[in-house]
């Protein structure tokens, strides 16, 4: 049984900006008693190409197409998870902003391609993920050189593109 779920519809770009309805996507996120489950729904761009290799982790993985998931605890524990429409992963715990403490964890993740959308499906053990009350943000990234776009749930500050501010995350559960 999974209580209590979240969707969370991606709707603009980090800076805040409206993303057009067919850049949108969507992840929902599920609190089990083994962890969290992730089910993502969004577009497929095919651009950059998917790394090369069997499915499963895969180092360096932001700079193809993505989605990212970041889940923070209530200290300086975070964890960085990222889904590919390719079926390819990359799992990051962190203790600290930047300082991974583990990488490239397996976990249970299929995706699917369906012509110009994906859907995946994942299951993140609750022992990859920070203790206490769980804060997020989810991302996105696709397009290669000068189209590259980068998406957020939560509209981040900055002048260039950086999902790894745990403050800005937010509570959902």
């Amino acid at each position: 049984m999974t209580s209590p779920i979240a969707t969370l519809r991606i709707e603009n770009t980090w800076q805040g900006e409206a993303l057009q309805v067919r850049d949108q996507f969507k992840v929902r996120l599920a609190r089990t008693p083994l962890g969290l489950e992730i089910v993502v729904e969004a577009p497929f761009y095919g651009d950059p190409p998917p790394p090369v290799g069997p499915m499963g982790p895969v180092d360096g993985l932001w700079e193809h197409e993505v989605v990212e998931i970041f889940v923070s605890g209530p200290g300086a524990q975070y964890t960085e998870i990222e889904l590919s429409p390719t079926g390819h992963h990359l799992v990051i715990q962190l203790d600290g902003v930047r300082r991974p403490v583990a990488r490239l964890l397996d976990i249970a993740f299929e995706a699917v391609v369906d012509g110009s959308s994906w859907r995946g499906e994942a299951q993140i053990p609750a022992a990859l993920l920070p203790d206490g009350a769980w804060r997020f943000n989810v991302t996105a990234i696709h397009g290669s050189g000068l189209a590259r776009q980068y998406s957020s749930w939560v509209k981040l500050p900055g002048d260039v593109p950086d999902f790894h501010q745990p403050s800005c995350f937010r509570a959902v559960f």
